[in-house]
Formats: C-alpha cells, structure tokens, sequence
C-alpha cells in the first residue's frame, strides 16, 4: 500500500511541476490524476486485465477513500462559523450553485457529444 500513496503522490507532484512551469490552466492534482489514469492504462496493456482492488493504488485508493468522509469535518464546521454571512448571501449562493450545475452539465454533455463524433469517424 505504500507504493500505491507513493506513486499517487508522485503523479500530484509531477502534475504540479508541469502545472506551474508550464503555466498549464488546469490544476497540478488534474493534470496528476490525468497521468495516472494513462500510466495506469499503459499498465493494464502491457500486463493484462486484473483486478484493481488488488494492486498498490486501488489498495491506497480505498483507504484513502474510507476516511474521505473526515475530510468533510472542517467543511461543517466553516458552515457553522460563517452561518450568519450564509444566511444574508444564502439566495444569491443557491442560485450561484444551480446556474453552475446546469452549466456544468450542459459543458458535459456538449463534450461527450463532440467525442462521441469524433470516435465515430
């Protein structure tokens, strides 16, 4: 499991060095988990389907993953402290929220559609 959070944290270091030296406009853990995905699919190539439960990251993935849910402590708490600055801007926050949501999923489908195109061809 070791060489799982290693090699997870080396893709988020390499994703930050490539983010911030070459000025990239996505952050340096996307372009990190970008390039775990491809040396993951370059793995899987070369050594054969398995399970991924049972390799160092999926390991590492999972427990990461089983205590994700404290990552969300320090969030409560903001909410909590700040509860009179949400109750004042409350309105404009939600409706920010959804506008965003819908904006973001109409982003989504208009990329998966412009793929789809691009596969079928």
């Amino acid at each position: 499991m070791l060489r799982g959070i290693f090699l997870l944290l080396l893709c988020q270091l390499v994703g930050e060095v490539l983010a911030r030296t070459l000025n990239l406009p996505a952050p340096g853990p996307v372009i990190g988990l970008a390039l775990l995905a491809a040396g993951l699919g370059l793995w899987s190539r070369r050594s054969g389907p398995t399970d991924v439960d049972q390799t160092d990251v999926g390991k590492a993935a999972y427990a990461l993953l089983s205590v994700l849910s404290l990552l969300f402590v320090p969030a409560g708490v903001g909410v909590v402290q700040y509860y009179d600055l949400l109750a004042r801007n409350g309105v404009a926050l939600g409706l920010a929220l959804i506008v965003s949501t819908v904006l973001t999923l109409l982003a989504t489908v208009g990329v998966f559609v412009l793929v789809k195109r691009w596969a079928a061809s």
